[in-house]
């Protein structure tokens, strides 16, 4: 495991709804190994556990997609995005998540900005717990091919997404939100 990366503790002070989800087995998803990077330490400030939300997320994102493999999930803040953004995407600003396929058993990278999160689930009245579930599975669709570029395409991936949150027992972040 790299520097700074950890394995999940105790529930702490989360919600009953988002500490319900630590009670079951550490490895929901036998086939997919996560490993999480905690770049910035401000992360468990605003998602208390978030190393072993990150690694729920992803395993209710891809199990019933029979990947197999490893994905890494990089918490950062707003500067590491905006860098990773303008190398990768050309767009030299901060960005939610990133997600970068991988190869082989490599399923590939996922990359949170804090303050972009942050500022995202107040503006939408969120829980950040289950903003920052609902982009690392996001970003877990990505990697396994899911995109958004159409309507049909993106209907589905919301659908998975849907069924990702419900399987945490979170709020359907597509819920109320017009077609």
């Amino acid at each position: 495991m790299e520097p700074g990366s950890s394995r999940p503790g105790g529930a702490g002070d989360l919600s009953p709804a988002v500490a319900g989800i630590m009670d079951e087995d550490d490895h929901p998803h036998p086939a997919v190994e996560v490993e999480v990077i905690l770049a910035d330490p401000a992360w468990r400030r605003l998602v208390p556990r978030a190393e072993a939300l990150a690694r729920r997320a992803v395993a209710a994102a891809l199990r019933d997609t029979g990947a197999e493999g490893w994905v890494s999930v990089l918490l950062a803040d707003d500067r590491e995005l905006k860098r990773l953004n303008g190398e990768h995407r050309g767009k030299e600003k901060p960005t939610n998540v990133l997600s970068f396929p991988g190869m082989g058993g490599h399923l590939g990278d996922i990359a949170l900005a804090l303050g972009v999160v942050r500022r995202e689930a107040r503006a939408a009245g969120k829980r950040p717990a289950a903003h920052f579930a609902h982009l690392v599975a996001h970003g877990a669709l990505h990697l396994v091919g899911h995109d958004h570029l159409n309507a049909g395409e993106a209907r589905r991936m919301e659908r998975a997404e849907a069924r990702a949150m419900h399987r945490l027992r979170l709020p359907n972040p597509w819920r109320g939100v017009p077609a």
